[in-house]
């Protein structure tokens, strides 16, 4: 059996997630069930970084321990996910005994192969962000990527010899073309090591929560380096049954902590003697009103408030449909419920009503000749799914249920009776059922609802095809309901 392991970023736990996070975790779990539908073995792990100063300042504020004030973040965004209904396999805290055993543990492999050695770091670091910065990268002295003050720091540390892989990780990405991906973010990274790669500082002597250096107790790890773990120690490494799904098939991460996972992340990988993920997918930001999306700023969107305005699988359905993930997009309610009236409504849930409406005033053997099948393009669908393109894929179901709804209105079944009208049905329930598998990565409770009304079981990828009717019609709801 073909495996998947699919991974969002371990989400660092400051506040309460947005909707970036949201598109994150929502296209993981369209492209896992996807794979589930095709018979795969599965494993789509999420989870929480939860070290670093910032949120043990911000314990310190709230008088409590950094344990007690990440435990409260992880359940809320547990209880987000399970809003959006995330079907996940494993959630990953970096907090846990067993992760910070096996991060003291790669450390202590990458001791092993000669790779860490201590000397003293100086920098600017930009505390929010839980990152060090040259004076080259600093944008008018403050932080490139949030805009906020920075601090110099000066320390002995111990540094990974990340110069030490520069070559081979050159190698990896011509002899990998998938590795760095969409294409359009590639030739940055690539560019960036071609230049030249530092020795990486990967202790803090002043941070205390964190997870302790196995070859230097009085410093922690600095939290990128033991954060990346998680995605082996969320599958139970270093035991062996984690051989059974690494190396991932797919790290989904922000384009702005692309180098993390794209160069760091390999490079220590390679040093500890174990296998490179086969692809990282760096996905373009939501932005409001042009801007990226700022606590600071007050432009949140609270995806548990979408959820409950707009339920969760418009919600769902809009995020992946209103954008290429690889590009930027820009978040507007009136966009969403432009898809919902137009797409969802009108266009989904108008075929099946009119479908199931029509056969339930039948009382004949429905059966015909596949007439529709020719609009059914489901290996271009499997190929946008397979290159990691979910807008894509839904933007050829769509073009199958509007070939669906031209074919009710060409036919007029209304008008029709006897085999004519038998025939007619037989196409537009098939159509339905096979709808109703495509778009159940993209929008589970709705494939329910539609089984149910059709009177079948949920399917597979196989069953993508026309087939003998052997569904029993209860007419229920209109799938979707109209906003103002």
């Amino acid at each position: 059996m073909a495996k998947f392991y699919i991974t969002t970023p371990l989400y660092y736990v400051n506040d309460k997630p947005h909707i970036g996070h949201a598109f994150a975790t929502i296209t993981a779990d369209v492209m896992a069930r996807w794979h589930r539908l095709n018979g795969e073995k599965i494993f789509f792990l999420t989870g929480t970084d939860e070290h670093g100063e910032k949120n043990q300042k911000a314990a310190e504020a709230a008088g409590i321990t950094p344990q007690q004030y990440v435990d409260g973040l992880a359940d809320v965004y547990k209880s987000v996910w399970k809003a959006m209904n995330i079907s996940y396999d494993g959630f990953v805290r970096t907090s846990s005994p067993g992760h910070e055993a096996a991060a003291a543990h790669f450390v202590e492999l990458m001791n092993k192969n000669g790779d860490i050695y201590k000397g003293e770091y100086e920098g600017w670091y930009c505390v929010p962000d839980e990152t060090f910065f040259t004076e080259l990268q600093l944008v008018n002295g403050k932080c490139p990527d949030c805009g906020r003050e920075v601090k110099k720091v000066k320390e002995e540390s111990y540094f990974f010899r990340l110069g030490k892989y520069q070559q081979r990780l050159l190698d990896h990405y011509s002899e990998n073309p998938e590795f760095l991906s969409p294409e359009l973010r590639s030739d940055e990274i690539k560019n960036r090591v071609k230049s030249g790669l530092k020795d990486l500082s990967i202790t803090r002597a002043s941070i205390k929560w964190g997870v302790p250096f196995p070859l230097d107790k009085s410093r922690t790890v600095y939290v990128w380096v033991e954060a990346l773990v998680g995605y082996l120690s969320g599958i139970g490494w270093p035991s062996k049954d984690a051989d059974v799904v690494w190396p991932a098939d797919t790290h989904l991460v922000g384009k702005e902590i692309n180098w993390f996972h794209s160069v760091i992340w390999p490079a220590m990988l390679m040093s500890a003697g174990l296998p490179v993920p086969k692809r990282i997918f760096a996905h373009g930001w939501w932005t409001i009103d042009g801007k990226k999306m700022s606590k600071s700023v007050g432009n949140i969107v609270d995806p548990v408030e979408m959820v409950k305005k707009y339920s969760a699988d418009p919600f769902r359905y809009f995020l992946i449909r209103e954008k290429p993930i690889s590009e930027d997009g820009d978040f507007s309610e009136k966009a969403m419920i432009t898809r919902i009236n137009g797409e969802l409504v009108a266009d989904l849930g108008n075929l099946v009503s009119r479908t199931v409406t029509l056969t339930s005033r039948f009382n004949g053997p429905i059966a015909g000749k596949p007439e529709l099948e020719s609009h059914l393009r489901l290996e271009k669908i499997t190929e946008k799914m397979e290159r990691f393109d979910p807008f894509g894929a839904l933007e050829e179901i769509w073009s199958f249920i509007r070939a669906s709804n031209k074919y009710v209105n060409e036919k007029s079944p209304w008008k029709l009776d006897g085999a004519e009208l038998s025939n007619a049905l037989y196409n537009l329930l098939e159509a339905c059922r096979i709808i109703s598998i495509m778009v159940s990565p993209f929008m589970p409770e709705t494939s329910e609802k539609l089984n149910a009304q059709l009177g079948v079981k949920a399917g597979t990828l196989k069953d993508c095809r026309f087939m003998e009717w052997k569904g029993n019609v209860v007419k229920g709801e209109h799938l979707f309901r109209k906003m103002e």
